[in-house]
């Protein structure tokens, strides 16, 4: 692995505050692999051998139920999941595909179990990574449950565009039909709430979205900050 990939992951806030020692531990049991795009690495109900790093790359966390599937969420690099399932020693409840080539690290789940156990510093950064991960979902939920879906796409559109620096546009960046999923809308849906959104400024050529009227679109989306405060980075860009 290149110097600035194991500086990146030791940066994460999971492996920051940890032992040096720990840290090499965790490594020298490690596989780094690249996936080519599309590829399934987890699926749902299977056990949870690895814990999963990203290190450059996509990965679409997925579930289906029948004939129905959506997106979960989607992780950028450099991105830690399934976190949950490899301390529980339990089976997966989401799946993980990549959505483009990626470079995935790959730590056993009983490494992670022993550097645990042996490492204070270790177990207080789990805690801390479990408990973003439990405020990224109730702000999930709150934004599927208490907004349309012109106002969750509108909300969306706000902070992607602070994030890629506040120039009146956003770079979609993946496909319509995943950023449908992931806001929790069909893609006919997602249609529909861009045309809503026509009245509030909002433009649209391909993957390219402009805000011609940021005023307009605030008001309507009614940003809160119990819900759109993101616990990390948005990943369309």
């Amino acid at each position: 692995m290149r110097p600035d990939s194991t500086a990146a992951i030791r940066n994460l806030g999971l492996f920051a505050p940890i032992q040096d020692d720990t840290f090499h531990s965790l490594m020298e049991a490690s596989f780094l692999q690249r996936f080519p795009q599309s590829v399934v690495l987890i699926r749902e109900s299977e056990p949870a051998d690895f814990l999963y790093i990203l290190v450059d790359g996509l990965v679409e966390m997925f579930a289906g139920t029948g004939s129905r599937e959506t997106t979960l969420d989607i992780v950028a690099p450099v991105g830690v999941f399934i976190l949950a399932a490899v301390l529980n020693d339990d089976v997966c409840l989401q799946s993980a595909r990549t959505l483009a080539s990626s470079s995935i690290l790959m730590i056993p789940a009983a490494r992670i179990h022993h550097a645990m156990q042996t490492d204070p510093s270790f177990a207080r950064a789990i805690v801390m990574e479990l408990a973003k991960g439990y405020r990224r979902a109730i702000k999930d939920l709150k934004n599927q449950k208490l907004r349309s879906g012109a106002e969750r796409l509108a909300n969306w559109l706000l902070q992607a565009e602070k994030e890629q620096g506040g120039s009146g546009s956003v770079d979609v960046g993946v496909e319509k039909r995943l950023l449908a999923s992931r806001l929790g809308m069909t893609p006919e849906n997602l249609s529909r709430a861009f045309s809503v959104l026509k009245a509030y400024g909002v433009t649209v050529k391909g993957s390219h979205v402009g805000i011609l009227d940021h005023v307009s679109l605030t008001e309507f989306a009614k940003p809160n900050t119990l819900i759109d405060t993101p616990e990390k980075k948005l990943i369309f860009h």
